[in-house]
């Protein structure tokens, strides 16, 4: 039967044949072109980049009529996938035009356009092409850098490149390019040479031809050359040769194929990045050239190619007037060109996160060179005629810099010079194809020879260069690879299409409807590359080919021994021929799929098959190809194929049978003489011949039937049954008889090609089955392949082996069987490899060995097909024999590594990939192999399949690991573990920060018919998670809501005449609208970062409603009717803190960009301050830095105050601590004493100096930068000019000064380092206590000379405007330092006459102050409050609850109470810094504590002594001291008190206070309960600005304190909400937390449980979190290895993901948990359950069938008897 196997082996029959037609073609003709687009003129932006500038728009019409039928070309390639998913199918670029079109889709999928471009000139090329985001320049860490896939379009003068992300880039090109290709690295240009560039003039060094791109805004750089000279040294230059055309480009291996076209030789050359030195030698290589013309020429190229990327369209020649390149370079009436500013030669360094192209025209890439752009002008042709131009020597102008290469490409091979030299043998084609062992080739395709040339090539052992072979000469007429299966298809001069793989003939491909070239017709058919008779047609082929077919009308006849073949085919293919279609060529490979053009223009898409279908096929092919040598592994798969796939080929289910036979003849078996081979059912697809004959059936019958039934399988299960003992039926034995026949000289024929390698074949295929068996779905396949192995044990006498079948398989493997004798003398050819045992290897046996510790020999294991063995036998080792080194040490003891040759290149990849990364924290063995499990890519359904008893160890360690895992594992381990709340976790954590699963999505239209209060965004399911049991959060929005009108309730007295009753009426709204404009600050701390907003629309602002509502009548009453007075622009600063409270509810995590900021920019002028204090909340949540410089320079030009303070504070907070430069100078503008003494007095609002001065110390903070602290100290004292400047708000500006010097001092104590000359703490204690002015040193001297005309203050201090500055100043320097001796200074005056010299605030601020730097002296109880006040006013000052004052001659009763009241206030507002955010109950019940003393204070008789505006001072900052410690937390007490503050309007209440009031009750529902206040020294600065405590008098008071500050908490709030999600719903639920404190000096370690989502306390007191049990699986999240995992937890909303246990509820279901399954039911104990009230059932179930049932029916009623009620209880009982 073999021979059979020759004559079919011609024939490989291609699937699946289908029409093709690139499908852009298609949507071209649907797709908007330049015609519909008359609408450009309305888009600048494309006119700008239109190809030549004015006329792009005409042009382009014209365009379109000319050329009617375009050009069209398309490329395929692979389809491109996200990571982890395999895809299979083509994507398609076609370009016509100006149109390029991106699909995707295959058969299975329909096409589908992905992306459509149209440009504005013809595109002359389109390509795929991957940048490489990273600033790295080493070619290392290639791989791990980020890849940007773009796609590029390349017109006339310009490329075009968009991403994916959909960024689009455009460059300008310097030159014309007659081609572009892509590397690894970027972009490859090849500059056309056309004959009129040469320049006229001296001769000189030629332009570079090709350069590289590698990022659309770096600079186009040339190529570099490094190739070896004559005198073996290597010579690096410029690539400048003409002649060198590039054919091909690879990307992996990275090499590039180019074409001499002066020599006709092909070279292949190494791309590479360039080496430092290597740059460095061409840059001095042509600087140094020793003639000025080389001079010339490097710096010439550079300003070339800088001045002509202008933007002048280079269609006609660049260099047609070189000369006036030179001049020009040096002419000074264009000095742009060398003084590149610095913003734009450093644009390639600039952020490449930014899309150029968004509307910056400057960016775009015509302008990277320099900043003028000149058209081409005649006047720039005079130049040329100048004197100075022909001296070239003088012309390197030194500040051209000299633009670096990039790339370079390195010589690794050139052919040899052929004989016969012709001219054009260029390669049309060029592709790199391996064969069926891995080796490559590198095959090119020379059609004026009809050559296709393979080089062979491999990588050198260390892996760094490429060595090339020989070459080997196919003939052709056309090749493409097929990469799927390693092979390539070649189109012979004949028109047969033949499958090679390598250089090796697989046999020709039979494509079924096709015309095959007639068997004869290949003789006599001359060479097509000679025309007939001298006649030079355009396509000779079709011609002759015509002409034959006339010829050859039937060509049956000829057919030589047509019996061979099927008949019918060979006739239906005459008729094909004679119209004429044959292959032309073939074209775009992708996978195993090519393209054939036929000769009539159509196309047609075949498919290759592959190799082997089935899995257990290509394991064995796989074991096989991997023992044998190359060579021999080539010829066996060769005629596998060939088998495999001959016309008609086996389906899947016999793919095995056909496989055995096959394998088994080219072993010298017999297949037609073996019992069980003979028989197998090939589905009648085994010859032409046979299949007729076995499908006509026979009406009689034969004996052949009775022996098909003896033969089958259940004829023999039957025969071995116990019944048949029993009934003592013989065995029929025909068969046996027939077999012996058979067995009598079955002989193996030993020249057969595997003969020899039959023992390690055997081997292999056996541990193959062993392998089989450790996968449970592969039991078939097993055993298929028992029976292959036990014919073959037996033939080579292994009884050891056949024993080992028979018990794995005893009713298969029959003890007798029919077995081949081996010649004697033949067996001594046969080789047993060095690793074959006698033993056969068993993975059980060797497990089975392991468990019992017996020792055991090394398992082999065959590299990349064996993997499972390999895994199942370290696992054990590790786990089971406790071996940790058994992972790490790769040639361990307990495999063997099964090798033919001494290295295997292929082996080593595989080995290194699956190396242990010790990346994680891991202490248990259950722990190292779970890790190492996922590491080599081990999943929870690799370990279904596995068989039972070999997966328990592994089962065991997961369960370990579910129990306690690390939260640190990667997601893989997590889900291996079967812990889906960590993989999400993980996944999570690797997002970008995004929406959250929190994010509310409230519907947009339930909100309409009710006003936007700016509430709405709010996330209900974790507030009504936390506050469940009230509706406290309504009452803070109705609190804080200042978009409806106020209730304005006036009595009208009889006496009141209506319009006396009016004026009342807005007399009182006034007094309300008092409170209503103070409410927006405290709005924006309830709604902190809690929305995201839609980039599309603008953000809302609510409206600040100043209007009220009278009733009865709900009359509307106004501020505007004129019938009382009411202050001007009252409404202006309400309305800066209403936009700043809108823009801090965008979260910082949100995706906006510079556009959508400028696209709020409100069109009303009176909106103006909203949008100011929009863009300050942008910068405290870190967008602004987003907003383009221009625009910032735009808003601060327009001089809007309110803008530049928002602009101003909001970038100084976003660049918080960086020095940032450019921000620097910003601020600077805005301050006189940091300009130069000259520079012109810019008259900037006082407001915005102050600001200004602020934004400084925010960007310098804790930077203690001298310069800036020696300003801004002298600035805290700075004295009124003469002409009444710097008089008003003084105090304002001298504050800021303070707080600004102590931001950027801020902690740092005595170790100021370089500023002791400066005396910073003594100046400061002087600003405080007076005394005389110093003589004012520096720069400033000038401005000071003349003292001020109006304010008369002489040589000496005005405490009253410097002491709050320099006493916060002190306080923030010495933060936490414990500093005594200044705490010292800052201690309240003890005796009565000093008493009288300081102001009783300013004592608030030295108390507060003394209490911040002695910041561990602070306790939280009222006894240390009391310690800070002297003894003098302790015993002296009167209770307020005394009726009769004391008399007293010394003692000024007013001062002493007063100065008693602030200390106290000073003191608790320290101890609200001290426990800011940490809920800490003693602070707080001290502080509530002295709340209410205040309280009743302010009612009491003796209020007036103290005076009740200070009182309710003192009340406004104890409230806030008790709304910091209590931060989030919503308390009750407090929002009592605030809610009681809340209604107080009339009296003292004046704006101030109601905006501390509503701060406090902000600061208490901080971000909605999501965020909390942190006690770091930077948030305490915060505090200090926000919480100042002299509160406005009035909404336009900035006297003391810029009201714009109070915003600054934002820098002091963090997040620290916990909220657990259960991961299988995806809601929030709660949980129990177990947080362990770390020790300090005032407490141990102590663990606190907590349910959460609650606020965590700082991080850094903490040492872990725990999620408790029992109803979640429980999590541990260590903080003592580092807080950054749990801090990006909590910036994403906090979401932590738990899993609940089986046969647990939520606590939300069952508080208190008697429903679980653990818990017992109700029923058990009988005697109870007659007692049992329904209303009880409601703990147990939240069913409503349930509930409404024990309503109905368990209820007892009166009138109906005892006995029915105790059935309807049983009832009940039953149910439940």
């Amino acid at each position: 039967m073999s021979n059979f196997y020759e004559e079919r082996a011609t024939m490989i029959a291609a699937g699946d044949l289908q029409e093709f037609v690139p499908f852009g073609r298609d949507h071209c003709k649907h797709h908007p072109n330049a015609l519909n687009l008359q609408l450009r003129q309305l888009q600048p932006a494309s006119e700008l980049w239109s190809s030549d500038g004015a006329a792009g728009l005409v042009g382009s019409l014209q365009e379109v009529t000319i050329h009617e039928k375009q050009k069209e070309s398309w490329q395929l390639r692979k389809g491109v996938s996200e990571i982890g998913e395999e895809v299979d199918y083509d994507e398609e670029l076609y370009m016509a035009g100006n149109m390029v079109i991106w699909s995707k889709g295959s058969k299975s999928q329909a096409l589908a356009v992905y992306k459509a471009f149209t440009v504005d000139s013809p595109v002359q090329q389109a390509l795929w092409c991957d940048f490489i985001i990273s600033q790295d320049k080493s070619d290392k860490d290639y791989s791990s850098d980020e890849v940007e896939k773009c796609i590029c379009i390349l017109q006339s003068s310009c490329i075009n490149m968009h991403s994916i992300e959909g960024k689009d880039y455009i460059a300008s090109l310097p030159f014309q390019v007659a081609n572009v290709w892509p590397t690894k690295y970027g972009l490859l240009f090849e500059r056309s040479n056309s004959s009129c560039e040469v320049p006229p003039g001296p001769p000189r060094e030629p332009l570079p031809t090709l350069f590289s791109m590698l990022h659309p805004l770096d600079e186009i750089t040339p190529l570099v050359c490094k190739s070896a000279s004559l005198f073996g040294s290597s010579r690096v230059q410029y690539v400048v040769d003409h002649a060198m055309k590039i054919v091909f480009l690879h990307t992996d291996p990275s090499i590039v194929m180019t074409y001499d076209t002066v020599q006709g030789l092909h070279s292949v050359w190494a791309l590479r990045r360039v080496k430092t030195e290597e740059g460095n030698v061409v840059l001095k290589f042509s600087e140094q050239g020793g003639t000025p013309q080389n001079v010339a020429t490097s710096s010439s190229l550079t300003a070339h190619l800088r001045s002509l990327s202008k933007g002048d369209s280079p269609v006609a020649s660049p260099f047609q007037n070189y000369s006036s390149i030179h001049s020009q370079s040096r002419s000074a009436s264009s000095p742009s060109l060398h003084s590149r500013s610095p913003s734009i030669s450093n644009m390639a360094a600039l952020s490449r996160a930014h899309s150029p192209a968004l509307g910056v025209y400057s960016f775009s890439g015509v302008q990277r060179f320099s900043l003028s752009s000149h058209s081409q002008s005649p006047k720039r042709h005079s130049f040329s005629h100048s004197p100075s131009s022909n001296s070239n020597g003088s012309f390197l102008a030194p500040e051209t810099e000299p633009i670096v290469p990039e790339l370079c490409i390195d010589h690794l091979w050139t052919e040899t010079v052929p004989r016969l030299r012709k001219k054009n043998s260029q390669a049309s084609k060029v592709f790199i194809t391996s064969d069926l062992c891995g080796q490559k080739f590198l095959c090119y395709l020379v059609e004026s020879e009809l050559q296709l040339r393979c080089v062979k090539f491999q990588e050198s052992n260390d892996k760094t260069q490429l060595i090339f072979g020989s070459v080997t000469n196919i003939q052709a007429k056309d090749a493409a690879p097929v990469e799927k299966i390693d092979t390539m298809l070649v189109l012979e001069s004949s028109g047969n299409l033949v499958l090679y793989t390598g250089v090796v003939r697989v046999g020709k491909v039979f494509i079924p409807g096709l015309p095959a070239p007639s068997l004869t017709m290949s003789n006599t058919m001359p060479r097509p590359s000679t025309p007939l008779d001298g006649v030079t047609t355009a396509n000779p082929l079709s011609k002759l080919l015509g002409s034959l077919d006339e010829v050859l009308v039937s060509p049956v006849p000829e057919l030589r021994d047509s019996s061979k073949l099927h008949d019918s085919l060979y006739n239906e293919d005459c008729t094909f021929q004679q119209l004429g279609t044959y292959i032309h060529s073939i074209r775009d490979p992708v996978r195993n799929r090519v393209t054939l053009e036929l000769s009539n223009g159509s196309m047609v898409r075949i498919t290759i098959p592959e190799i082997a279908t089935s899995e257990l096929v290509q394991t064995c092919l796989q074991a096989i190809k991997f023992i044998l040598p190359k060579e021999i592994a080539v010829q066996m798969l060769v005629k596998w194929y060939s088998v495999h796939s001959a016309p008609g080929g086996p389906s899947d289910h016999s793919e095995w049978n056909l496989f055995v036979t096959c394998l088994m003849n080219m072993m010298g078996y017999n297949t037609d003489r073996l019992a069980w081979t003979r028989n197998f059912d090939f589905e009648g697809s085994l010859s032409p011949v046979i299949a007729p004959k076995k499908a006509r059936p026979s009406e009689t019958g034969s004996d052949d039937d009775w022996e098909y039934l003896l033969n089958s399988d259940y004829h023999q299960n039957v025969e071995s049954h116990l019944l048949n003992r029993s009934l003592c039926l013989s065995p029929l034995g025909v068969s046996q008889m027939k077999d012996e026949d058979f067995s009598q000289n079955l002989s193996l024929d030993s020249s057969t090609l595997l003969f020899t390698h039959i023992p390690a074949i055997f081997f292999v295929l056996h541990l193959v089955y062993e392998e089989l068996k450790l996968n449970t779905l592969m039991g078939e396949g097993v055993r298929s392949l028992v029976e292959l192995l036990v014919q073959l044990a037996r033939d080579l006498k292994l009884e050891p082996y056949v024993d080992h079948y028979y018990r794995d398989y005893p009713t298969l493997v029959r003890t007798t069987g029919q077995v081949c004798t081996i010649d004697q003398g033949q067996t001594g050819f046969m080789q047993y490899p060095s690793f074959f045992t006698p033993e056969p290897p068993s993975v059980y046996q060797w497990v089975s060995s392991c468990l019992k510790g017996e020792g055991m020999p090394p398992y082999p294991y065959l590299p990349g097909i064996c993997e499972r063995g390999r895994l199942v036998v370290l696992s054990i080792a590790l786990y089971i024999l406790g071996d940790e080194s058994s992972l790490s040490d790769e040639s361990s003891q307990y495999l063997s590594r099964i090798s033919i040759a001494p290295q295997k290149p292929q082996a080593e990849q595989e080995e290194s990939r699956f190396s242990f990364r010790h990346s994680t924290s891991v202490s248990s063995l259950g722990e190292r192999l779970v890790v190492w499990m996922t590491n080599v890519g081990f999943t929870l359904r690799d370990l279904e399949t596995l068989p039972f008893g070999i997966a328990l160890p592994i089962r065991d360690a997961i369960y370990h690991c579910r129990e306690q895992p690390a939260s640190d594992w990667p997601e893989a381990v997590c889900l291996l573990i079967g812990r889906q709340d960590l993989s999400k976790q993980a996944c999570e954590g690797n997002l970008p920060k995004g929406k959250s699963v929190l994010s509310s999505d409230v519907p947009s239209g339930t909100e309409t018919e009710e006003e936007d209060d700016g509430m709405n965004d709010m996330n209900q399911e974790v507030m009504s998670l936390i506050w469940s049991e009230d509706l406290r959060v309504q009452d803070v929005r109705r609190l804080l809501q200042s978009a409806h009108p106020v209730r304005v309730n006036v009595v009208q007295y009889p006496e009141l005449s209506d319009h006396e009753f009016i004026e009342e009426k807005e007399n009182r709204l006034l007094q309300l609208c008092q409170r209503t404009m103070a409410l927006p600050v405290g709005r924006g701390m309830f709604t902190l970062f809690s929305y995201h907003p839609v980039p599309t629309e603008p953000l809302p602002i609510p409206k600040l409603n100043l209007t009220g509502r009278a009733p009865p009548r709900n009359t509307t009453v106004d501020l505007n009717s004129g019938n009382i007075d009411v202050p001007p622009n009252m409404t202006s600063w309400a309305s800066f803190h209403n936009g700043v409270a809108a823009g801090l509810k965008i979260a910082p995590a949100s995706q906006i960009d510079s556009a959508w900021i400028v696209y709020n920019k409100p069109k009303h002028a009176e909106l103006a301050n909203e949008y100011a204090g929009f863009l300050m909340a942008l910068g405290l949540n870190g967008h602004l830095t987003k907003l383009a410089t221009l625009n910032i320079h735009d808003y601060l030009t327009k001089g809007h105050e309110m803008t530049s303070i928002g602009l101003l504070l909001g970038v100084a907070a976003a660049k918080l601590g960086t020095m940032d430069m450019s921000v620097t100078r910003l601020l600077s503008i805005h301050i006189p004493a940091l300009l130069p003494p000259t520079s012109t007095e810019l008259d900037v609002p006082h407001n915005v100096q102050v600001a200004a001065v602020v934004g400084i110390g925010l960007v310098y903070q804790g930077t203690a930068h001298r310069h800036t602290a020696e300003v801004l100290l002298a600035e805290i004292g700075r004295p009124p000019g003469p002409e009444m400047e710097y008089c008003t708000d003084r105090e304002s500006y001298s504050l800021a000064a303070g707080l600004a010097l102590g931001m950027v001092c801020l902690g740092h104590g005595s170790n100021l380092i370089g500023m002791s000359d400066l005396n910073v703490p003594e100046q400061l204690y002087q600003y405080m206590v007076g005394g005389h002015r110093r003589f004012q040193a520096g720069m400033h001297r000038e401005k000071h000379k003349s003292p001020s005309y109006q304010i008369k203050e002489g040589d000496t201090i005005n405490v009253d405007v410097t002491c709050p500055g320099a006493t916060l100043a002190l306080a923030m320097i010495y933060l936490k330092t414990n500093n005594r001796s200044i705490a010292d200074w800052l201690r309240a005056p003890d005796t009565m006459y000093l008493l009288d010299f300081v102001k009783p605030e300013f004592l608030l601020l030295r108390t507060l102050a003394r209490c911040l730097i002695l910041w561990d002296d602070i306790l939280p109880n009222s006894k240390w409050v009391d310690s800070n006040v002297p003894q003098i006013i302790r015993e002296n000052s009167i209770s307020l609850s005394e009726i009769e004052l004391p008399c007293s001659e010394d003692l000024n009763l007013e001062t002493l109470s007063q100065a008693h009241v602030y200390i106290i206030a000073g003191a608790c507002l320290s101890l609200g810094f001290r426990f800011a955010g940490s809920e800490n109950l003693s602070a707080f019940n001290c502080l509530h504590k002295f709340a209410k003393d205040f309280m009743t204070y302010l009612s009491a008789p003796n209020a007036s002594v103290t005076g009740p505006y200070n009182l309710e001072t003192c009340l406004s900052v104890v409230l806030l001291s008790l709304a910091m410690v209590m931060a989030g937390s919503g308390n009750l007490k407090v929002l009592q008190l605030c809610r009681f503050l809340h209604m107080k309007t009339g009296g003292e209440m004046n704006y101030g206070f109601h905006l501390a009031h509503h701060m406090a009750l902000g600061l208490l529902f901080l971000g909605g309960g999501r965020y909390s206040l942190s006690t770091s020294d930077s948030s305490i600065a915060a505090l200090l600005c926000a919480l100042y405590p002299h509160f406005p008098a009035h909404s336009t008071d900035n006297r003391y304190h810029l009201q714009a500050l109070r915003h600054l908490y934002v820098l002091a709030a963090e997040p620290r909400l916990l909220v657990p999600v259960d991961v299988d719903t995806n809601m929030p639920c709660y949980a129990l937390l177990e947080v362990t404190y770390k020790g300090t000096q005032w407490y141990e370690q102590t663990k606190e449980e907590l349910m959460a989502p609650t606020l965590l306390p700082e991080l850094h007191l903490l040492k872990q979190i725990k999620v408790k049990g029992p109803r979640y699986w429980e999590l541990l999240i260590d903080l003592s290895k580092g807080t950054q995992h749990l801090k990006s937890i909590l910036s994403k909303d906090g979401v932590l993901y738990v899993k609940l246990r089986a046969g647990q509820l939520s606590y939300k279901e069952d508080p208190m948990g008697w429903q679980s399954l653990l818990a017992q039911t109700v029923a058990n104990r009988n005697s109870e359950a007659r007692a049992f009230k329904p209303e009880t059932i409601s703990t147990f179930t939240s069913d409503p069938a349930l509930l409404s049932f024990a309503e109905y029916f368990c209820k007892p009623t009166v009138n109906v008897g005892q006995n029915v009620r105790m059935g309807h209880h049983s009832d009940c009982t039953v149910v439940l």
